[in-house]
């Protein structure tokens, strides 16, 4: 998943009061969705839409409501139907209509497609569920998600300034009365309504990246609604806050020997003959872009898209060709993806009305020095200072806290060397379900486990618990398994 959709930061929020302490509801509350066909950009083969009205704030259920697009792909062996599997492919910010398909059509076992329901749905603010803006220009959002990297701690006052213009354009657009409800909590509680409007029970539920944080918000709200949950590539017990983004650096720093290593294998690239080599190309190239941008892609860009890069094993032909382009002087094509402002908006109204982000700049400050000395490749992006802490609508609300109170029904998957989700974060939510999960880890790098990566031990392990209930009695080490 790319940069501007998965790099955010998210420790959920709760209401007042026991409703905030359980998150229940009441079975009545919502009306049967009526299914037809998907927007252009979700259809796909048997693959149907509906929407759904929810409370903007579940504070006050007979409020001002917004509508929730939701997407079914309905298993074809109902002798073999056991329920509904909700999906969530991240973010936050990306819509997720499309993804039961995607699921399907690239990967998911057919013993997975028969056994469920597959659900999907745009989370609120993002797709076609209520979307928000921060009228992003075209330049802001190619820019995408990360902050300038800061050398100096005059660099992070320089940014403060970028940052506060953000922020002051999310609160001027035409969404911005959802700024204070756009939460990881409140999603939570949209996926409940809609298990209602389903008729459904218990859900079971597979999510990745972002997704690991709202499936365990969900799970702790409402802990008697879950079945079997999976997740992917998992961010620690507090989301996306300004830790887990910090803590992509670290990831970065893991990850790249790895594409260092295929470099090296691929003389053909003239990127270096060393992992020593390689590694002093990647400052080479970032300095120089810091000094002189090509085609618009200066130093922090050049560090995203490498990033991005190192998600799969796939892409790194690709983050060579780019690395050789950016290297003799030749533009690259645009790196924001299609409605890109609203996948960007919706990302920075989830990760700023979630958690609080300091707000004194000197502590950026600190941050930077520290990180950029820790993790040189990216720290001095990812720990510096951002739109949250200008957000304008700061809701007085506490975050959802994670812990092992409910069912033992949680199966964790993790690749050992996650660029996105490091490895520490999963470590750390293991920690905080307790008996409630076990974890699946990988000798593998990339982001992402199941059910796109080539671990055979880890996805057979997911496969086994979402079509038998099996999890492992025990934390599980799965090898690493050979290229093909």
């Amino acid at each position: 998943m790319a940069v501007t959709l998965s790099i955010a930061a998210v420790a959920v929020t709760a209401l007042a009061g026991a409703f905030a302490a359980t998150g229940e509801t009441h079975e009545d509350t919502a009306a049967p969705l009526k299914w037809g066909s998907c927007p252009k950009e979700a259809a796909a083969p048997r693959l149907e839409c509906a929407n759904l009205r929810v409370p903007l704030d579940y504070g006050e259920p007979d409020g001002r409501q917004i509508e929730i697009a939701v997407s079914r792909l309905a298993s074809e062996k109902p002798a073999k139907r056991r329920g509904v599997l909700f999906t969530n492919p991240g973010g936050p910010g990306a819509a997720g209509l499309i993804y039961p398909a995607a699921l399907a059509a690239l990967g998911l076992p057919k013993e997975v497609v028969d056994s469920y329901d597959l659900i999907g749905f745009d989370p609120r603010g993002a797709g076609h569920s209520s979307p928000v803006s921060c009228n992003l220009t075209p330049q802001q959002q190619e820019r995408g998600a990360f902050p300038a990297y800061a050398r100096t701690a005059a660099d992070v006052t320089r940014e403060a300034k970028y940052a506060r213009t953000i922020a002051r354009q999310c609160a001027d657009s035409h969404s911005a009365w959802m700024l204070p409800h756009t939460t990881t909590a409140n999603t939570a509680r949209d996926m409940d309504r809609i298990r209602m409007a389903l008729g459904e029970g218990k859900i079971s539920y597979l999510g990745a990246s972002y997704g690991t944080s709202l499936g365990a918000v969900y799970a702790t709200l409402f802990p008697t609604h879950g079945d079997r949950i999976v997740l992917d590539s998992n961010l620690g017990p507090r989301g996306y806050d300004t830790g887990a983004f910090r803590l992509v650096a670290r990831g970065m720093e893991e990850r790249f020997p790895e594409f260092a290593a295929f470099v090296t294998s691929h003389p053909q690239y003239g990127l270096g003959t060393t992992p020593g080599q390689v590694t002093a190309k990647f400052f080479e190239l970032a300095k120089r872009l810091d000094e002189k941008p090509v085609g618009g892609v200066d130093g922090t860009m050049f560090r995203g898209r490498t990033l991005d890069g190192l998600y799969a094993d796939v892409l790194m032909p690709e983050v060579a060709k780019t690395w050789q382009a950016l290297d003799k002087g030749e533009p690259l094509p645009p790196a924001a993806p299609p409605n890109a402002e609203n996948s960007m908006a919706a990302r920075l109204y989830v990760l700023c009305a979630d958690t609080r982000w300091p707000t004194k700049i000197r502590e950026y400050q600190r941050d930077v020095a520290v990180d950029r000395l820790l993790y040189p490749k990216l720290g001095g992006s990812t720990a510096n200072i951002g739109p949250c802490a200008f957000w304008p609508d700061r809701a007085s609300v506490q975050p959802v806290k994670i812990g092992s109170r409910g069912p033992s029904n949680i199966l964790l998957v993790q690749n050992e060397r996650d660029p996105g989700t490091p490895l520490l974060g999963a470590r750390k939510l293991r920690w905080a379900l307790g008996q409630r999960a076990t974890m699946v880890t990988a000798d593998e790098g990339g982001h992402g486990v199941y059910p796109f990566g080539r671990n055979k031990c880890a996805n057979d392990a997911v496969t086994t618990f979402l079509t038998t209930g099996g999890r492992p009695a025990y934390d599980k080490a799965c090898a690493t398994e050979p290229v093909k």
